[in-house]
């Protein structure tokens, strides 16, 4: 094979191969960050060889093979593919090279290096490589950093800022931090109001004639000629606002609706002043502020009934010797269509293993009451099939799902004292209301009918940070008809009977997420997500009932508990396309007063998908329980808990285009801190010993981030069996799992 792919039969008989450059380094003084210096260095060095896989140059030997008067179909698509065009050592312009090395090391303060460079032949392998040779001369330091002195006003607000200058003393001379700091000042100065001004307009001077050794006093200035109006603030004069733009500016004649010193410009009310005032930040008066504009955006944004945002400044008439500037700030806001319907047929796959095609609808109607509120109505209608479970089960292996909702969401807070519009700084918080009632069938098993109420808020309080709070969260579940075969499961368990008892949850419920995978750019993602959840503490105090028998509200026995978890994720990601993926989930519900155990709905389950790959769902756990051999439906009921612990890793690389591939572990469990009847399944501090460990290899299809995942997965600890055998790299009997979206 090597022979095969040889090159050197190719090369004309008067070239060399290029096979790179090297770097020799040389300095009289310690050089702080060489290995970025050099890093530097080698950037510059152009051009690259032919690449190498495993010491040959296939890319080479499919170019030169599609030179051939007749190179066959195979040898013009590889190169057309994978093709590269000789390097040759005659194409190395080392004169220009050295002059490029010389400009970086002057641009990180080296003045006065010296670079050589050298070539080294090898005729018998028909190969050359290039060597410069690098002495650094000592660095140029900052001595003092200090603003030249004049006048004029733009002086004295940018020496207000130099306590946070780039440019510190001690420094060495680098042209980048020179950059960054024009930048800097500009940013400084525009968010003072300098509205014309510009990074360009600044010029540094060094003065080395005070010292004898390597030092600078560098000195930040106005170049000169520089517009009058490119050193004066501007303040904001009017502020137009625009509700309903529809692309031209006069489009309405209406006089403006003055409200709050803004003019509002709409034919009619379609967006209510009051309403809209406290998205806009821009105030008559303020100085001009780039920041408070990007503000400004975001918020109007936020509201969800427009499609783009345009805010523009307008110079009015300024004096060449005004000290002060006026802007017209000019809001330009398109609309939405008002009213949207849209139809969805999704594949559906859930983290308690159905799987299936769902159809849903959703009306909506945007600015319903002229104040940026949004209605959406929707109904689904779905079918699914269940892949895990018991082994034996046959029952309750299809569902079928109806549901209507109803959400309407006010871009504000609704709230009985009135909070200032400045107080929340990133985004208004939404309030949202939601109504939704559902229709469950299990075939064989049962009927749920289930209707839901929430009341709460939603809020962005930085780019990565969002709450959401429901102080008010209703949910009722009607047991409507049971069959036979459901009715013995619940007769023979009196735990699983208790927690399908109480059908009426009221609480709250808080979730805190921290999204630092949006950036995708970085090299470490953080991800956390909290979620906590109470219920039956507000109607407690009101409901009355015998000490021996649990109380009720309007007839209904009702749910007491609270519950916390936590997903925590962090990607560390290198290569290309490659990363790390890792996640660990802890969760804990305990019930107490009216309830003595969690609502079936509301308790743990570990397996699947989502979860420990290698086990089916609901299969692990709680702790070492191990359902009978001849199981029937009932033990895919049985095995959940109300503690749960899961850790995973993986490692995700690409295949081909759309093509992924992942290596993964999972560990976990699910545990009950209290005797349900289940023999092993109380949580002990020998915990750890009863993890479902797993291991496998997993494809992944993604289109524009949506992903079809297939997982193949083996336990190789299965909590279940006989200690001291439950270590089995059982890896002939592996579970296969099917899924949307990646598992975390």
């Amino acid at each position: 094979m090597l022979q095969s792919c040889s090159v050197d039969k190719f090369i004309p008989e008067d070239k060399l191969l290029y096979e790179g450059a090297e770097l020799d380094v040389t300095s009289d003084t310690v050089i702080v960050n060489q290995s970025g210096l050099e890093g530097q260095l080698k950037g510059v060095l152009r051009p690259a060889p032919n690449g190498k896989v495993l010491g040959m140059r296939p890319g080479l030997y499919y170019y030169y093979k599609a030179q051939r008067e007749k190179p066959g179909f195979i040898n013009k698509f590889l190169n057309k593919k994978i093709g590269e065009e000789p390097v040759y050592l005659s194409d190395v312009q080392t004169l220009e090279m050295e002059k490029l090395l010389l400009n970086r090391l002057e641009n990180n303060g080296f003045f006065y290096s010296n670079v050589t460079s050298s070539t080294t032949e090898n005729q018998e392998d028909k190969t050359g490589r290039v060597t410069y040779s690098v002495k650094i001369a000592n660095p140029y330091e900052i001595s003092s950093y200090q603003l030249d002195s004049d006048s004029l006003l733009v002086y004295s607000d940018i020496k207000t800022g130099l306590d946070e200058a780039i440019l510190k003393k001690g420094m060495r001379f680098n042209l980048n931090a020179f950059k960054a700091e024009r930048n800097r000042i500009d940013n400084q100065l525009k968010n003072k109001g300098y509205y014309n001004f510009n990074p360009g307009f600044l010029i540094f001077e060094a003065d080395t004639n005070q010292y004898e050794t390597r030092k600078l006093d560098m000195y930040v200035k106005l170049k000169k000629d520089v517009p009058t109006k490119s050193v004066i603030p501007y303040k904001i004069s009017n502020v137009n606002v625009y509700p309903h733009y529809a692309g031209v500016e006069d489009s309405t004649h209406a006089p403006p609706d003055r409200f709050a010193e803004k003019n509002f410009f709409q034919d009619d009310t379609f967006f209510k002043p009051k309403r809209l005032d406290p998205f806009v930040l821009i105030e008559e008066g303020q100085f001009y502020d780039p920041e408070t504009s990007k503000n400004t955006s975001r918020r109007l944004g936020s509201i969800g009934i427009y499609k783009f945002i345009n805010i523009q400044y307008k110079e009015l008439d300024t004096d060449a010797t005004d000290s002060l500037g006026q802007l017209e700030a000019n809001i330009y806001l398109a609309p939405l269509n008002k009213y949207a319907l849209r139809a969805e047929l999704q594949g559906v796959t859930k983290s308690n293993g159905f799987a299936g095609p769902t159809l849903q609808g959703t009306f909506t109607n945007r600015n319903i009451f002229n104040g940026g509120e949004t209605l959406n109505l929707s109904a689904k209608a779905g079918y699914e099939i269940q892949t895990g479970g018991g082994a034996n089960a046959t029952a309750g292996k299809s569902t079928l799902l109806l549901g209507l909702n109803a959400d309407l969401i006010f871009p504000r807070l609704l709230f009985p004292i009135k909070i200032d519009k400045n107080w929340f700084k990133y985004s208004i918080p939404k309030t949202k209301v939601s109504l939704g009632v559902d229709y469950l069938n299990r075939t064989g098993l049962y009927t749920l009918l289930s209707g839901t109420a929430t009341f709460g808020y939603i809020w962005q309080a930085n780019k990565y940070v969002s709450h959401e709070l429901n102080p008010l969260s209703v949910n009722y579940v009607n047991l409507a008809k049971k069959t036979p075969e459901f009715q013995d499961i619940l007769d023979n368990n009196e735990f699983l009977a208790t927690s399908f008892e109480q059908q009426f949850i009221s609480g709250l419920t808080y979730a805190f997420t921290y999204n630092g995978m949006i950036d995708t750019e970085k090299t470490n993602q953080f991800y956390a997500n909290i979620n906590f959840d109470t219920a039956g503490n507000s109607i407690s105090l009101i409901s009355g009932s015998d000490a021996a028998e649990p109380k009720k509200f309007i007839g209904l026995e009702f749910a007491q508990y609270a519950k916390i978890d936590g997903d925590f994720r962090y990607h560390f990601n290198f290569g290309k396309d490659q990363k790390i993926a890792t996640r660990i989930f802890a969760g804990i519900g305990l019930p107490y007063g009216n309830s003595d155990v969690l609502p079936y709905t509301k308790q743990y389950f570990s397996g699947g998908p989502y979860s420990v790959r290698a086990f089916q769902i609901r299969s692990l756990g709680p702790g070492i329980y191990k359902p009978d051999e001849e199981a029937t439906t009932s033990s895919f009921f049985d095995q959940t808990g109300n503690l749960r612990l899961e850790a995973n890793i993986e490692y995700r690389f690409p295949i081909f285009g759309i093509v992924k591939g992942a290596l993964f572990g999972d560990a976990g469990n699910v545990w009950n801190t209290s005797d349900n009847g289940l023999k092993g399944g109380k949580f002990s501090s020998d915990w750890i010993n009863e993890l479902g460990i797993g291991v496998g290899a997993g494809v992944r299809v993604d289109i524009q981030s949506f992903v079809i995942r297939f997982d193949l997965a083996a336990p190789v600890h299965d909590p279940k069996l006989d200690a001291g055998q439950r270590w089995d790299f059982n890896l002939d009997k592996p579970v296969f799992n099917f899924a949307i979206g990646y598992p975390f």
